[in-house]
């Protein structure tokens, strides 16, 4: 079982991104103020979880909240000002949208440019420790795969709606064989040396 809060008199918002590791499409992030003493017995890492758990829990998470919010930062802003940026950002976007004013926020991760006056603490694996933060891993991880399943439609020799901008084999293969689209990251890696692929 998670905990529910790190201080039970502030108001917390866990944050939490999804695709930083891709080579095509946004890095999503998400805010989340749950209530105090909320207790979920299957809300996890978004990583621990089937995509029908996260599918079930992203509604159970956006009716339970006192506030969440989504935001999208695209490959274009990835690629103008590195993902760590671009990932902190979506994080800050998030947080400016929750409809609810938090007083502290729970990052996921080890790296975050403070935002406004708020306090704020790092956690390493925080999305398995915290409900506030696994509940923003399962909303940044499901709106993002919707958005490559969706995309997926427009460029389907990638593999999106599997791989979801990954670095599979197929999808560093598809690259090979298709060049890039204009959802690609192009500051990242995207043509792994390595791989040989017969025409």
């Amino acid at each position: 079982m998670l905990k529910s809060f790190l201080y039970h008199n502030l108001i917390e918002a866990g944050c939490d991104e999804a695709g930083r590791g891709c080579l095509a499409g946004p890095v999503v992030a998400a805010a989340v103020i749950l209530p105090k003493h909320f207790k979920h017995a299957i809300l996890n890492d978004s990583k621990k979880l089937s995509a029908k758990q996260r599918a079930f829990l992203k509604d159970e998470i956006m009716d339970s909240a006192i506030a969440w919010k989504v935001a999208f930062v695209d490959n274009n802003e990835i690629d103008e000002m590195n993902i760590l940026r671009a990932s902190i950002k979506a994080m800050h976007i998030a947080v400016e949208g929750l409809d609810k004013e938090p007083q502290f926020l729970l990052i996921d991760g080890n790296r975050f440019y403070p935002y406004k006056n708020l306090g704020h603490k790092t956690i390493i694996k925080g999305d398995g420790i915290y409900f506030s933060i696994a509940a923003a891993s399962v909303l940044a991880k499901t709106f993002r795969d919707e958005f490559m399943e969706k995309i997926n439609n427009e460029y389907p020799e990638y593999g999106w709606d599997k791989n979801k901008g990954y670095p599979t084999s197929f999808h560093r293969a598809a690259l090979l064989k298709y060049g890039i689209t204009p959802y690609h990251r192009r500051s990242f890696n995207l043509f792994d040396t390595q791989l040989k692929i017969d025409f």
